[in-house]
């Protein structure tokens, strides 16, 4: 078929006018390229469910989508869980535009499905639906998001039984059944007051009271705290009354909001890049913790499943990095840890090598795993059952994960604990600042940087497919002046080394790249996931044998290097 009569096809199973609207457009003016955009290829199923650009087409985040991505989790479902359409599914949205519609679209499907449905009455943060799937025993979640992608994206991300999220092989099963859908008119689907009627839609509001009381007793524990004033903002997202509830429950009433990111909207007007580790994204913020003279300036993304943190330090506000974050809520999370069993953290094999040390020196076990949450969990999920106790969990780009409840990462909790510490520090007469530098005295300052080569236009995935390809091939020998001791290649599943190669065991099959140059100096790279860019990550560590600065000037110098050898600068 020519684009125009795949758009008249597509226009025919279409239940939105919007998007129907679109290709009638297009259309009526012969537009094949734009067409082409939305028709040619699909947006693809994976571990992070869907996410795209929306509008009309397969290639397309719409309705249509929606309601066959349903129509594939339930028949999955059906098949690998038991009692599945007794136990039901939990639904959530955040306020993204056309999050409404597409989780009513999800709903009434699954309930079409002879699934019972659990909702909340409102926009959630996303950790709220991962705490609802266990919480309800539910056989799966589906939270309608695009995390902290800008506005013109949405996503459809879904979670398992376990509460977390999928991992291989069930996304390509999923995905099978996604492909062998009916047109989305011959679906069957129930309308939610007919659903409410016969008890098969029932609300899930009670689970974010259940949320606040379990965070509240996870933090706090002490009463060797000082009253902290924070500034807020949520990034024009929905976290902002969940974390104002939970401040005010603990004892934490000092907090100001940013006025205009405060209210949900999902144009994203003053941030359109709505996550925290962009630059300028805290900006105001910052401003605001300034003029109120506040500890701590504190940013969730819009689904409240990132967090960002500044903190006052000598009279001026200092961004803490990811890891930074990572690593101050792991020890101090380790240093309390009562719990039973052989304590466990888990980062990604992007995320500092630090986590390592300041392990060891609490005698935990430390895992690495691939980038995202859903390996996170599922790997502490695997060491449970050898008896390892799970403490905490993070990937660098902003993603905590404490509690045993919420297996997802948790911008809302982290945001509470970060507060606790920063309180007993206060009352120490000390900050978050001079705790981290305590951890760089004891294992060597740890420093990082992270670049994104982006690509554009409609050869983006091909060309960084030409770049991953030629760092393969013909890898470097030396970078930054140190000799690569080893590439791993995840995708090829093999490790080449200067004697030669190897195959290796080690994780799952994934297109990332990873330098080993001895002593924690590290730099790995992997396309996103997500948008058309090749992430690079890039490490090194110094000891610290007269003070953190010289230490850090060192670090830089090396990092400069790296940087060059990479053609980064």
């Amino acid at each position: 078929m020519s684009f125009i009569q795949r758009a008249r096809a597509w226009i025919a199973q279409d239940p939105d006018p919007d998007t129907r609207e679109e290709l009638e457009s297009l259309i009526a003016a012969h537009d094949e390229e734009a067409l082409e955009a939305r028709l040619s290829g699909a947006l693809e199923f994976g571990t992070a469910g869907l996410r795209g650009i929306m509008g009309a087409g397969p290639n397309r985040m719409n309705r249509v989508n929606v309601m066959r991505t349903t129509y594939g989790f339930c028949e999955w479902l059906k098949a690998a869980v038991p009692e599945s359409t007794e136990r039901g599914i939990c639904i959530a949205h955040d306020a993204r535009l056309k999050s409404e519609v597409f989780a009513q679209d999800a709903i009434e499907v699954a309930l079409g499905l002879g699934f019972r449905i659990y909702s909340y009455s409102r926009s959630v943060p996303t950790p709220l639906l991962a705490f609802a799937v266990l919480d309800k025993k539910a056989a799966g979640g589906v939270m309608i998001t695009a995390s902290h992608n800008p506005p013109d994206y949405n996503g459809y991300k879904v979670f398992w039984e376990n509460g977390a999220q999928i991992i291989p092989p069930n996304d390509v099963a999923i995905a099978k059944r996604i492909h062998d859908s009916p047109p989305v008119d011959e679906l069957p689907r129930v309308r939610a007051a007919v659903a409410r009627s016969r008890g098969t839609l029932e609300s899930m509001d009670r689970c974010a009271r259940k949320y606040v009381r379990v965070v509240a007793e996870s933090t706090c524990k002490t009463e060797r705290r000082r009253t902290i004033q924070v500034s807020y903002t949520a990034l024009h997202g929905v976290a902002e009354p969940l974390f104002r509830f939970l401040m005010s429950r603990t004892g934490f009433c000092k907090i100001a909001s940013v006025r205009e990111q405060a209210r949900p909207d999902g144009t994203f007007p003053t941030v359109p890049f709505p996550n925290p580790e962009e630059p300028g994204a805290m900006d105001r913020v910052i401003a605001l913790g300034s003029e109120v003279e506040a500890e701590l300036a504190l940013a969730n993304d819009p689904d409240g499943d990132r967090l960002g943190v500044a903190i006052r330090h000598h009279g001026r506000f200092e961004m803490l990095s990811g890891n930074e974050i990572g690593i101050l809520l792991a020890d101090d999370l380790l240093r309390r840890n009562e719990a039973p069993g052989d304590p466990l953290v888990i980062s990604t094999i992007v995320s500092s090598p630090m986590l390592g040390h300041v392990a060891k020196a609490h005698g935990a076990r430390w895992e690495q795993t691939l980038t995202g949450h859903k390996w996170i969990q599922n790997r502490a999920l695997e060491l449970a059952d050898e008896g390892y106790h799970y403490v905490f969990g993070y990937e660098e780009a902003l993603g905590f994960a404490a509690l045993p409840a919420v297996r997802d990462k948790d911008g809302v909790s982290a945001a509470m604990l970060i507060v606790d510490l920063a309180s007993r520090l206060l009352a120490e007469e000390r900050t978050l600042v001079d705790a981290l530098e305590d951890l760089f005295r004891q294992h060597g300052f740890h420093g990082g940087r992270q670049h994104s080569r982006r690509y554009d236009g409609p050869t983006a995935r091909t060309e960084m497919a030409q770049a991953m390809h030629a760092l393969r091939t013909e890898p470097p020998t030396e970078i930054g002046g140190r000799q690569v001791l080893s590439m791993t290649d995840l995708e090829r599943r093999v490790c080449w080394t200067p004697e030669g190669t190897h195959p290796m065991e080690r994780f799952d099959q994934s297109d990332t790249l990873l330098f080993d140059l001895g002593d924690d100096h590290e730099v790995m790279v992997r396309p996103s996931g997500t948008e058309p860019k090749v992430k690079y990550y890039l490490y090194a560590k110094e000891p610290v044998t007269h003070d953190v600065a010289t230490a850090r000037e060192r670090v830089d110098v090396t990092l400069d290097r790296i940087e060059r050898d990479l053609g980064l600068r």
